[in-house]
């Protein structure tokens, strides 16, 4: 269903967002801190370099978890029971390089759960239909969030990637685990420009099972363009090309997907006839 939920609901996913997304990056910051003390790109962060205490960050990271909880308890019930789950998986993640290769695919799942979480908190449970044998199976509707929860982990499973090329030395060094450590720079940025391809593939998926409109098509082939960029500039693996990829085109793809949502959202009188009735 499209339109606004609620200026109620949308300020508690937007507390829930931000309570969870400082819990686990204070999180990160301290389990870290030993590491990002060594590497001379990191040691510049507030823990290494003594800007605030341990018993501060420790204190940050406990309230912004709760936070999430509470702001989970406020939206619906099944939210608040699966509230210790999302502050698991995305806390988690910090760990994952001391132990596996595809921490990757372990950040990308810890950030694919928010689109979900959030269809969860407009519509309160998951939506069936009933089939003709008598069994059950998602409704259409479901499946918009769940495929743009794979978009998610793919995506950040492809900049997270490139991201790492930055420690690559210092991850060996240190006996820290990554594809790019494993494969090397350059077959570890093959597999995140394959990754991204399979994102744009699946936002199509997602524009045509929302119905989107022309605006949405013609913002997706620049999504495109900008994504292949990214990875035209991560190859070169410079400390400014890989922070213009890193952070200036994510940002870029992601503020323009963003908008061309909110156009669906705010003008939804005008549709793709043709996709609706596809996937209806």
């Amino acid at each position: 269903q499209r339109g606004w939920p609620g200026w109620r609901v949308f300020l508690l996913v937007l507390a829930a967002m931000v309570g969870g997304r400082t819990c686990a990056m204070a999180f990160n910051r301290i389990v870290d801190r030993r590491f990002d003390a060594l590497n001379p790109r990191t040691a510049g962060r507030h823990l290494p370099a003594g800007a605030i205490s341990m018993a501060s960050a420790v204190a940050l990271c406990l309230l912004s978890g709760a936070v999430l909880v509470g702001a989970s308890w406020a939206l619906n019930p099944l939210c608040f029971a699966l509230s210790p789950v999302a502050l698991f998986l995305i806390c988690f993640y910090s760990l994952t390089k001391r132990f596996t290769d595809f921490t990757h695919v372990w950040l990308g799942l810890a950030l694919a759960i928010a689109p979900v979480g959030a269809w969860l908190a407009v519509k309160g449970g998951v939506d069936f239909a009933p089939v003709l044998d008598g069994k059950t199976r998602l409704s259409h509707g479901a499946l918009v969030p769940l495929v743009m929860a794979a978009s998610v982990l793919l995506w950040l499973f492809g900049f997270d990637i490139i991201y790492a090329t930055q420690d690559y030395e210092f991850d060996r060094r240190q006996g820290l685990h990554s594809l790019v450590v494993r494969w090397g720079p350059r077959n570890a940025l093959g597999v995140a420009f394959i990754a991204h391809l399979l994102l744009w593939i699946l936002l199509a998926v997602f524009g045509a099972l929302a119905a989107f409109r022309l605006a949405y098509w013609l913002g997706l082939v620049v999504i495109g363009v900008l994504l292949l960029a990214e990875h035209l500039l991560a190859r070169r693996r410079d400390t400014h090309s890989v922070n213009v990829a890193f952070f200036k085109l994510n940002g870029t793809i992601s503020t323009l997907f963003l908008g061309l949502v909110a156009v669906e959202v705010v003008f939804p009188w005008f549709r793709l006839q043709w996709a609706e009735s596809l996937f209806r």
